[in-house]
Order: C-alpha cells, then structure tokens, then sequence
C-alpha cells in the first residue's frame, strides 16, 4: 500500500503557479490527504535578473522525526547562495536542505520552514519532485494550514505601520493596569524584548516569542497587527553602559548567531505568522558605540575598543539583517542613538557610513532595512519648539550654549529627519523610514516651560525654554522628572513611520545600588542619583530616580512620575 501510494504520490502533475510557488495537483479520490506523507510549499519570494529569493516550508504527516532532510533538483542553472535554518548544500543541480541543531525534531502533523538565496541566469523554472528522507512529498496547494486566520501580506508595504493596529503586550499592559491610574494608557502598544536567549521561549514562567506572537493574531482579528520585538543580544552588548551588559562575551559572535538570532527567524519564519507585519528593532546602542566611544576620544572605553576591533558588532548586525529580512513579512529598524548622541557633525557622517557597512555585512543587504530608530529607550524630547539651533542671543549663537554644546539638532524630530536624509546619501534605499520612541520624552507637568528663557545669555534663552529638562543630555538612566511622550501613532511626519512606545514605560534603564542577579546586568554608576558623573556626560550628575530595580523590572515609582508628567497630559 505504502509503495503505491509513493507511486500515486511522484506521479503528480507539478505546475509553475502565478504566485511563483510550486503547486500540486490535487491527489485523486481514494488518495486522502491523511495518506500524503509529506508536503511542501516552495514559494519564490523575490526575483530579479540574476537571482531569487526562495522559501520552504515543510510538513511531515509520517512519524515524527529527530532529524531530517529534504531534496530536490533544478533543471536549470540554479546555484544556492546562502541559506537560513536549514544546512543546504548543492551537487550540481541536486540540492539537500537538512536540519540544523535547533529545528531537528519534525513532529507528526508539524511544519518546518526554511529559506535560501540562489543565482540563476535564463529562466527560473520550479523544482518538480521534492523528497523528505527518502519519501517523495506532494507540494502543498495553499488551499489551508496557514494558521493565524490572516491573508498572506505578499509583498512589503511601504510602512507597516499604515492602516494597522499594534500589539498590545499582555503582560506590560496588567503592569499598567494594577497601577494606580494605570488604566489610562495600559492598552498602549509597546516593544517586546528579546534580550536574552532564554527570553525566546520565556522567562520564570513569562511569555515567550511564540506566545507573543500567538497572542498577537488573537489581536489581530481580520485586519493587519504589527507586533514590535527588540532584539538585544550582541556579544559584548553596551560596551559604554553597564546596566545593559548581556549575557554573551565579546568573542562569542557563534552563540549569537546559532543560539540567539537563528531560532527567532525559525519562529518568525513560520507560515502561521506571516499575517503579521513584524517590526523588529536591531541592536539598540550597539553601533552609535563604536563612533562615539572608541579610539583616541575622551569617551572611549577598553571594551567598545575591543568590540570595534573584533568587528562583532558589525557581524551581528548584518547576520540579524540578513536572517531576519530574508522572512517577507519582518521590517527591520536599526537602532540610530538620539540626536544627543550622534548628531555633532563628528559623529553624523560617520554613524551612516557605519550602518551602511553593517547593513552589507555578512550577506545582507540594504534592501533588509525597512527603516531606523531614535531616541529608543531615551529621553530626548521630541519637538522643541520655544528655540531653534539657528537662533542667537546678543549675537551668540545657540549651538554655542552649554546645552546644545554645538550640536546640529536640538530635537529628535528635526535629527530623525535630517539623518533619514543622509543614511539616503550614503546608499540606503530612498522608502526608508523612521520610527522615534516617545514613551518617556514628553516632559510634561508644571516643570513644562510655556516660552523661552530669558535673553540675559545663550544659556538662559536654551535652558528657560527647554522642555528636556534632564541636567545633561547624555544622561539615560531612569531620569527624574520624565513624562510620557506622543501616544503610538503611524505617519504624524514627513518620513516618520511612526511615533512608538518601543521602550515598556515603567521598565527601569538600571538599578540605583548593585543587585546580584543571574542577567548578566551589572551595576552602572549613571543610575545611581548620588554619581557626579563622567565625560560622556560632562562630568555632571546622574539625574537618576533612587531605588531602582535592576534594567527590565518593573519600577512603579517611575511609572508614576511619568504618568503624572505625561505630555500630551494624560
């Protein structure tokens, strides 16, 4: 029985389908589908002149495997270039795709996907005859199985942030919601952070990616869900900022790849997923560390020296962009810093020839980044409106007041803007986007300036009438005096995807005191409100809130004074 049904199985009639995706006719009738033993769905994804990207998706009606090997031949000149999840190599036109280490187990009923670049020249027919360990599959016609009750979103919009709800994270939003007056914005959007590799299955019981995920197409309903990730796990992550160190060390670019970065693209390759538009953002800080932070600069440190060396920073950006940009339906952002970091003309030019490189790095391409993002997890306020960096005062120009200390920006929107433009400049694509983290730039409450300072000097006129009222702008940990900025909105400006909430409010930057723990987080002296500082701040005060728990818990103090200084008022 077996081997006829193998017989009825190869004897399929394969056609190329419009969508330039495999399909089989259907089986005749006394060929149930329980009697198929596998499928697949090989789909290309993008072509062009001289290659193609190609999805796969395999699954197994049989017995459950522990590893497993899938098989197919080219009748032209395709070559595979480079792949994810999956081992793929190629002898002239036959080619295997086997499993690696973290996808091996292939249950009954369960499915594997996989994906690969290749060459070609002429035409670009489709494989015909696919097999799984031996057996051959039929190919799956699309009619099902897609899970998440989505339609495939096909080719990337432009913004995914148009026309879409945003997932709303059950568990920051009970957080929000058990506080007092909480209510008011706990079913505000905000970022999920995959800042470890335990955090992808879940953390002390917490939800992990899949859950989220899951979570997110119970949201969704019958419109479009963007869900937004950050993914932080770089080796030697923050080499200038303690509270955030990882659990990685600066050498084990290996483990980030295989254990960090290739199992989240296993889960967000999955076809159940591919109604969401997933907006990931990469590696915040760890870029804008390696201008700013390296060399013969007063605000160099041995380890963003190390890191800049080892080009690990860089590795990991591109294998992220590279693994994740190939899933069709995930947007990626690369973290930008805010315009109190890189917007001295010392440190513009150079953060966007950098992405550029690490955004070729390790087989990415620009075409894997949607957009980026400012001011993540920072306070820099939005819009000041009460001067501008081209106003003087008694014939001194306000880039001269300790304040503005000579940068270009005085705001993140006027640096998004401008940087948007010269990361165009230097080779990205012109439909980049960019997001601004406003979860905690509002500046509100009765600290608020209404006007600008007085004109005594430069520094009265900028320091009466800013809204960021931090002591030094390089100051990020835990500010006192910070409120809620602009609710999460799609397209408020000219080339802003949108305003979000990437960084939790309530989630603390870093502990006051130095906690014990099993994070990897040490203790930063910049959170603690009693430090005078260092050069990356001017030698100035911290600015910190006290009793700080460790970066990610929850920080009820905080998350008060930024409802109550919330601007819009709440």
């Amino acid at each position: 029985m077996s081997r006829t049904r193998t017989a009825l199985l190869a004897a399929l009639v394969l056609v190329a389908g419009a969508s330039g995706t495999a399909v089989a006719a259907a089986p005749s009738a006394d060929v149930g589908i329980a009697a198929i033993p596998c499928s697949v769905d090989y789909k290309v994804q993008n072509q062009w002149d001289t290659g193609f990207t190609a999805a796969v998706t395999v699954t197994n009606n049989s017995a459950a495997k522990s590893s497993w090997a899938v098989k197919w031949s080219y009748a032209g000149n395709q070559k595979v270039t480079s792949g994810w999840n999956a081992k793929i190599s190629q002898s002239g036109t036959a080619v295997t795709a086997a499993n690696e280490t973290y996808n091996g187990s292939l249950a009954t009923g369960s499915s594997v996907s996989f994906g690969f670049n290749a060459s070609y020249s002429g035409t670009n027919a489709l494989p015909t005859t696919f097999t799984l360990d031996g057996v051959t599959c039929n190919v799956d016609d699309g009619s099902g199985g897609g899970g998440g009750g989505g339609t495939d979103p096909g080719t990337r919009v432009d913004n995914p942030y148009a026309g879409a709800k945003v997932y709303v994270n059950p568990e920051w939003s009970a957080k929000a919601a058990a506080e007092t007056g909480g209510s008011r914005i706990s079913s505000q959007p905000t970022g999920v952070w995959l800042d470890r590799i335990a955090a992808i299955n879940g953390v002390n019981g917490g939800m992990g990616l899949r859950a989220h995920l899951d979570a997110a197409l119970a949201q969704k309903g019958t419109g479009q869900e963007v869900v937004q990730l950050v993914v932080y796990d770089l080796p030697g992550r923050d080499c200038a900022a303690l509270a955030s160190n990882g659990e990685l060390g600066p050498t084990e670019i290996g483990r980030y790849e295989t254990e960090f970065i290739d199992p989240i693209a296993a889960i967000l390759a999955d076809t159940k997923y591919s109604s969401l538009r997933i907006v990931t953002t990469i590696e915040i800080d760890s870029l804008p560390n390696l201008v700013t932070n390296t060399g013969s600069k007063a605000t160099a440190t041995p380890q963003c020296d190390t890191m800049l060396a080892n080009g690990n920073y860089v590795k990991g950006v591109g294998y992220a962009l590279n693994k994740l940009g190939a899933i069709p339906n995930v947007y990626n952002y690369i973290d930008a810093g805010h315009h109190g970091w890189l917007g001295w003309d010392d440190n513009f030019a150079p953060s966007a020839n950098l992405f550029y490189q690490a955004a070729n790095a390790e087989g990415a391409t620009v075409n894997d980044v949607a957009g980026f993002i400012t001011n993540t997890a920072n306070y820099s306020a939005l819009k000041e409106n009460n001067f501008t960096i081209n106003d003087s005062v008694n014939g001194v120009s306000v880039r001269q007041s300790k304040w503005v200390d000579w940068n270009r920006y005085v705001d993140e929107l006027s640096y998004a803007q401008a940087f948007r433009n010269q990361l165009v400049s230097v080779g990205f694509n012109s439909g980049i986007g960019m997001l601004i983290d406003t979860s905690r730039n509002g500046w509100g409450g009765s600290a608020r300036p209404t006007g600008p300072g007085a004109t005594t000097s430069v520094d009265t006129y900028v320091d009466g009438g800013r809204y960021d009222r931090r002591i030094q702008v390089g100051n990020w940990c835990n500010q006192s005096g910070a409120g809620l900025g602009e609710r999460p909105q799609a397209a408020p400006a000219t080339g802003i995807d949108a305003y979000v909430w990437m960084k939790p409010p309530g989630e603390s930057d870093g502990s006051s005191t130095a906690i014990a723990n099993d994070e990897g987080k040490g203790f930063d002296r910049m959170c603690d409100p009693t430090y005078t500082g260092n050069a990356r701040n001017g030698n100035n005060m911290s600015g910190a809130l006290p009793n700080a728990p460790l970066s990610g818990h929850w920080f009820s103090a905080q998350f008060q004074q930024l409802m109550a200084n919330a601007y819009p008022p709440l």
